[in-house]
């Protein structure tokens, strides 16, 4: 229900009295499943202090990834939204969210789905699309991600940060979710940082990364092994690197794949074997990087210049963007085994780094 407000001001949204999470668990049997690294939040000043760092949410739309039990539900309708948008995978929770929405009649929408299959192109009104310049619209997406689902889920977010789809159809939609400490750490990594990553310079040559808080381990039931980190993320109006993301992609998991040795041992694995050499010193030349340098000692701009030229050499040779070098590894390594032959221990050793 909502109280009474004085004429001209908006009426504050309070839910009703409502059975503690504790209890909705108990009153529907709920058991996080640990083949689906679910882990329950019961402490509602750690939700609500998840909710705040979203941002100012009074009137706004939001999507909640994965609602499990209800907590964060709870502290997304006290913040005032005007509409929230429920996708749960497991179905033993819809009973207890359609509690929630029945206490907020008007306001909730429960999707009994995938979030990585949901299409949220049409997830939101029309009337919320701004543009891509403009202001982020009145448009949150928030989570406590389970563990498994988490970085496959961003990475595919950020493509669509990169293309301007999904849900960032409507403008530069805001994203605060949930991730392992660890995972949070490589995020917001920084140039010469050991966490320094593939997922840092994915995250960062497109959004703003900011990790806001980490909440230890024992705060949820059943409590992981790890501590998690808040994590929120607002897209740039312009991205670092201005090339298609499927080839920022291809360049940055190629000089991360060997994060131990110098960056130009994982540049080589863009190149077929046969001038393989001669065109990772013409990449290299030509963006201007210290061959010499660990790939977590790269900064943005050296990432920028080293895709800038190899889309030029793409474009003069367009059968280089789809060789693919673990393709070319598993052919010798086939061909040695029919000719009998045992392989060389360094490209064992590649393989297993693979």
């Amino acid at each position: 229900f909502c109280l009474m407000a004085a004429p001209g001001k908006v009426a504050a949204f309070r839910l009703p009295p409502l059975p503690t999470i504790g209890e909705i668990i108990k009153l529907f049997r709920l058991k996080a499943l640990k083949q689906l690294s679910q882990n329950f939040l019961l402490d509602l000043r750690l939700t609500d202090k998840i909710v705040k760092q979203a941002g100012e949410l009074k009137n706004a739309h939001v999507c909640e990834v994965g609602p499990g039990p209800g907590g964060i539900t709870r502290s997304i309708l006290s913040a005032g939204v005007e509409q929230l948008l429920l996708i749960e995978k497991d179905a033993r929770f819809i009973p207890g969210l359609q509690m929630l929405s029945e206490a907020a009649p008007g306001k909730v929408r429960i999707v009994h789905g995938d979030i990585l299959t949901y299409k949220m192109e049409k997830a939101f009104p029309k009337h919320l699309k701004k543009n891509w310049e403009d202001e982020p619209p009145d448009i949150h997406i928030i989570g406590n991600l389970p563990f498994s689902v988490s970085t496959p889920l961003i990475i595919k977010w950020l493509e669509n940060v990169s293309k301007r789809d999904g849900p960032f159809i409507y403008g530069r939609t805001q994203m605060t979710l949930t991730f392992q400490k660890e995972v949070g750490e490589r995020l917001t990594a920084n140039p010469g940082s050991s966490q320094r990553s593939r997922l840092s310079i994915m995250a960062q040559y497109l959004c703003t990364v900011e990790n806001c808080f980490i909440i230890p381990g024992q705060a949820f039931v059943p409590k992981p092994e790890v501590d998690v980190a808040v994590v929120h993320f607002t897209p740039l109006v312009q991205p670092k690197i201005q090339q298609p993301f499927e080839l920022v992609e291809k360049v940055v998991q190629s000089v991360f794949q060997f994060r131990r040795k110098y960056c130009f041992r994982g540049i080589e694995t863009l190149f077929p074997e046969n001038g393989r050499l001669k065109r990772t010193e013409q990449l290299m030349m030509t963006a201007d990087v210290d061959p010499t340098l660990r790939p977590f000692q790269l900064s943005m701009s050296q990432f920028r210049n080293l895709c800038n030229a190899y889309r030029k050499m793409c474009d003069e040779d367009p059968s280089l963007f789809v060789f693919n070098y673990r393709e070319e590894l598993r052919q010798k390594k086939m061909t040695k085994s029919l000719l009998g032959s045992t392989g060389q221990p360094e490209q064992a050793e590649e393989e297993n780094q693979l």
